[in-house]
């Protein structure tokens, strides 16, 4: 299927044909380089100015249309990666480069799997601005960044020598309706806690057991969606079970990324040959209290308990620290922002849970647009570590991205915005980061502003698109650099 015909009749053509390219070329965090020489050869064929950095974030130099050569030149900025996730059963895997796009409606989406919208759309906007021979604009550098999806890492490595302009587009919004003026910071805490194993016997029975069917979406957008955390999940069934049934754990694993919410968990038990069917009453009971909690969040929350082979498990003591380290870390929002109605200011999402040479690793990312609030919430993990006995390491990801409202480029967007749409935009602060935060503190003097189109369920299979939402973010882009180079 070629590009025109994946997306039939959707206009602009060369903004969806750009798009479905993007959905054909694995890129996950750290593995953008097809993505990248996607748009190298894009550029190449065009006669652009480029350049790499050592990080591998990429910008292409546009010249201005005739007659805006001496506009000031504005920065159109998007990530390459992606989260790639899918349905265990889905055929289709973004990490191999098989999307498959569906139309639904005014959505455009992916069956079984991530979209990569966040951040495809964004690139295809900016190669189709270039391309579109009714948008006038003054030069362009087009920054293409890299692992965004990984703590902001590409931005946080940027070259500045690579970038001149000092007016900076970033097409990573998710909302067509405002426009984006600042982000949450966070950090990320990574706690280890021993759980020394030793030899079971041959009369023990192994389980292994995995809560899944959650919904899961992204740790700062979708955190105050009311959706069940699965590590959590999981913690709750096994600390259940453990005091019907005693066990020793043998693995304990869930998470995908460290940027969603966890949508599946898997852990390994080893117990007495008596003991089983007591603890299968007690893990249906607790998953059956789980669904009654997130009844209308969560309809799909699912248990499996199946046997399993282990040849070493933790003693009941460390299982038990274990899982009352997990039930004791929080997730979820810790206060909302008192200045902006319905916004979430603090929050904090267990996220990825791995088990490795005898060690438990639960990793947390912790967000706010208050910068002494992100402190105290790493000063909470800080103690729950000590308290565990468990070993702490922190990571401070990026700062929060201040709103500039007397900004030049602020004020012409919002200019443009409500001659195009007939109303003032709403001026959002985002829960989840935005390279702004960044690329602020790597550019000085630049101004920012982020805009995009409706994305909803990031970072989760049912990713959506609206079409409507896109045609007017591109309209709007177009207007912009006009409006910024006369």
């Amino acid at each position: 299927m070629s590009a025109s015909n994946a997306l039939p009749g959707l206009e602009p053509t060369a903004l969806w044909e750009r798009f479905v390219e993007l959905t054909r070329i694995p890129r996950p965090s750290k593995q953008e380089a097809a993505a990248r020489e996607h748009v190298l050869a894009w550029a190449r064929a065009r006669g652009h100015e480029t350049a790499v950095d050592a990080e591998g974030n990429t910008v292409v130099r546009v010249s201005a249309s005739p007659g805006r050569e001496g506009a000031p030149t504005v920065v159109l900025q998007a990530h390459l990666d992606m989260v790639c996730e899918r349905d265990p059963e889905s055929p289709y895997d973004p990490l191999e480069g098989r999307i498959h796009v569906v139309l639904d409606g005014d959505w455009v989406a992916a069956e079984g799997t991530t979209l990569g919208a966040d951040n495809g759309i964004g690139v295809a906007a900016a190669l189709a601005v270039v391309d579109d021979p009714a948008i006038e604009h003054g030069p362009l550098e087009l920054l293409f960044t890299v692992s965004e999806e990984q703590g902001l890492d590409g931005a946080k490595a940027l070259d500045p020598s690579l970038v001149a302009g000092r007016l900076l587009i970033n097409l990573d919004g998710t909302s067509d309706d405002a426009l984006t003026v600042g982000c949450a910071g966070s950090a990320h805490t990574f706690l280890r806690l021993p759980l020394e194993t030793e030899p079971v016997g041959e009369r023990a029975v192994a389980l292994e057991v995995t809560v899944s069917g959650g919904r899961g979406g992204h740790s700062g957008g979708d955190i105050a969606s009311g959706r069940a955390n699965a590590i959590k999940a999981l913690g709750r069934v096994l600390s259940r079970t453990f005091e019907e049934a005693p066990f020793g754990l043998a693995h304990f694993a869930g998470g995908a990324s460290r940027n969603a919410i966890p949508r599946e968990a898997h852990a390994r038990v080893v117990m007495g040959s008596s003991a089983g069917e007591a603890f299968r009453r007690a893990a249906e009971s607790e998953l059956a209290a789980l669904r009654r909690q997130f009844v209308a969040a969560e309809p799909d929350l699912a248990l499996s308990i199946e046997r399993s082979q282990v040849e070493a498990a933790s003693s009941t003591e460390a299982t038990g620290r274990v899982l009352d380290l997990v039930a004791a870390l929080p997730t979820g929002v810790l206060a909302m922002n008192p200045g902006v109605p319905g916004a979430v200011e603090t929050s904090t999402c267990l996220t990825v849970a791995t088990t490795d040479d005898e060690t438990v690793t639960l990793a947390s990312m912790a967000r706010s647009s208050n910068a002494a609030a992100l402190d105290e919430v790493v000063s909470r993990l800080e103690a729950l570590a000590r308290l565990a006995g468990a070993e702490i390491e922190v990571k401070r990801s990026y700062p929060p991205w201040q709103p500039d409202f007397d900004s030049r480029l602020l004020a012409t967007a919002r200019a443009t915005f409500e001659r195009l749409f007939e109303r003032a935009p709403g001026l959002e602060i985002v829960h989840g980061g935005l390279e702004c935060a960044v690329i602020g503190d790597k550019l000085p003097g630049i101004e920012m502003v982020s805009i995009g189109p409706e994305i909803v369920g990031l970072h989760a299979p049912g990713e959506r698109l609206r079409i409507s939402s896109t045609q007017r973010f591109y309209q709007l882009l177009g207007a912009l650099l006009d409006d910024l180079s006369r």
